[in-house]
C-alpha cells in the first residue's frame, strides 16, 4: 500500500502546487516558468533522444514538462511515504521536510543541467517555488495521513 498511497498522496500534492503556481501567475500576471521543458530538452539530449521537428520538439516539450513534474512530485511522496512508513513526523516537520526534499531534488537538477542558478534568483523567486512546494508537503502529508488511517 505504501507505493499506491505515496502516488495518490503525491499526485494530490501536486494538484494543489499547480494550482497555487497558477493562481500566483493570475495574480501577478507573470509568465509561467519555462523550466520544465528546457529540462526535458536537457533530458532528451543527454539521452541522445530527437524530440522531432521545431514544432513537434517544442508541443513534446510543453507535453513531457508538466508530467515530469507529476513524475517528481508522486515519485518524492512515495519515498517519503516509504520513509515515514513506521515513524509519524508532525505534520509541520513533515510538510517542511517532503517540501524541501523535493524543492532540493527539482531546482538541484535544474541546476545541475545548467537551466536554472537559484545564487540570481530574487525574493520573489523564491517565493514562487518556496510557497508552492509548502503547499504540495502539506496536502501530500495530510492526504498520506488519511490514506493510511483508511487501511487501519
Amino acid at each position: 500500500m505504501t507505493v499506491l498511497d505515496g502516488m495518490l498522496a503525491g499526485a494530490a500534492g501536486t494538484l494543489a502546487l499547480d494550482a497555487v503556481t497558477y493562481a500566483d501567475m493570475a495574480v501577478r500576471g507573470r509568465p509561467a516558468s519555462h523550466t520544465p521543458e528546457e529540462s526535458v530538452q536537457h533530458l532528451a539530449d543527454r539521452a541522445h533522444l530527437s524530440l522531432g521537428s521545431d514544432t513537434r520538439a517544442q508541443n513534446r516539450r510543453e507535453g513531457l514538462g508538466p508530467l515530469l513534474g507529476y513524475t517528481i512530485g508522486m515519485t518524492g511522496a512515495v519515498a517519503f511515504a516509504a520513509l515515514t512508513n513506521r515513524r509519524r513526523l508532525p505534520v509541520p516537520a513533515a510538510t517542511g521536510a517532503l517540501a524541501a526534499g523535493v524543492m532540493v531534488a527539482t531546482s538541484g537538477t535544474m541546476t545541475l543541467f545548467g537551466v536554472t542558478d537559484p545564487r540570481r534568483w530574487s525574493r520573489a523567486d523564491w517565493l514562487s517555488d518556496l510557497i508552492p512546494h509548502l503547499v504540495y508537503g502539506a496536502v501530500t502529508v495530510l492526504t498520506l495521513r488519511r490514506l493510511r488511517a483508511g487501511h487501519r
